[in-house]
């Protein structure tokens, strides 16, 4: 039987790639989103279709996230990928996105583990997995970001805490803290970085790039490989780790 791995915000970029990989790679997919019709477009796309399941889920919801699990009878997991955030600028103020922003990536993620937890514990491999997906903002500054970047912060706190909490139940909890990543979000950063400085989107790509050693973006699937590693059973070491992968934006 095909190991049971649920991904939040698999309805596009990361996420979707996550899925396609993780898929061929023979795992069983709950794939949980807030976009029922783009989880089922991510599940056309994967190998084996059939096992695969779809659940329209806001992880700000503990409901939902219950939901995910209870409606279609659950009974334990080998890995989770919390994947699902937002992005986007905040300003203090009556129409501040801090609150949103911080529910969705730190909150929204922290409950998402909680919900899950008891169903890692019951699956009977010698080691269960969780991957967090943080960000490079979770190390750097950016103006206008202090909401994405104390959310993203925070999710490096979460996976130390519960790496050393969880270790006992042979459950790893590692997060990723990818640079730029070639995903809609990306792009939209982009446009408005053009925006601001009144050039072109062209322009703009190759100012942002000047500043990354490499000079360009990873593909998503990079970052699906990575986190393909980090699921697969051989990986029985690392807990509790921060993994970089930023085309050599920052190097500790």
């Amino acid at each position: 039987m095909s190991k049971l791995v649920l991904i939040t915000g698999a309805g596009s970029g990361i996420g979707r790639s996550v899925s396609e990989t993780l898929a061929e790679q023979g795992f069983a997919l709950i794939l949980c989103g807030r976009n029922l019709d783009n989880l089922k477009k991510t599940k056309t796309k994967l190998k084996n279709q059939k096992i695969h399941l779809t659940h329209a889920c806001d992880i700000r919801k503990i409901g939902d996230i219950k939901s995910a699990l209870q409606k279609n009878n659950i009974k334990s997991l080998y890995g989770l990928v919390a994947n699902a955030g937002i992005g986007g600028e905040n300003t203090y103020g009556e129409k501040d996105r801090w609150l949103d922003i911080i529910e969705t990536n730190l909150t929204g993620t922290y409950q998402t583990i909680q919900e899950c937890l008891p169903y890692l514990k019951k699956d009977d491999a010698p080691f269960k997995k969780v991957i967090i997906l943080s960000s490079i903002l979770a190390k750097l500054g950016v103006p206008g970001y202090s909401a994405y970047c104390a959310s993203k912060a925070g999710l490096l706190g979460l996976t130390r805490s519960l790496a050393v909490g969880y270790s006992g139940d042979k459950i790893l909890i590692n997060a990723l803290c990818p640079g730029w990543v070639n995903t809609d979000m990306a792009q939209e950063g982009i446009d408005g970085f053009a925006d601001a400085l009144k050039i072109t989107k062209e322009q703009a790509y190759q100012e942002a790039m000047k500043q990354i050693p490499l000079g360009k973006m990873s593909e998503p699937e990079e970052i699906a490989q990575l986190i393909g590693y980090l699921l697969c059973e051989k990986q029985t070491s690392l807990t509790g780790q921060t993994i970089d992968i930023n085309n050599g934006a920052l190097m500790p």
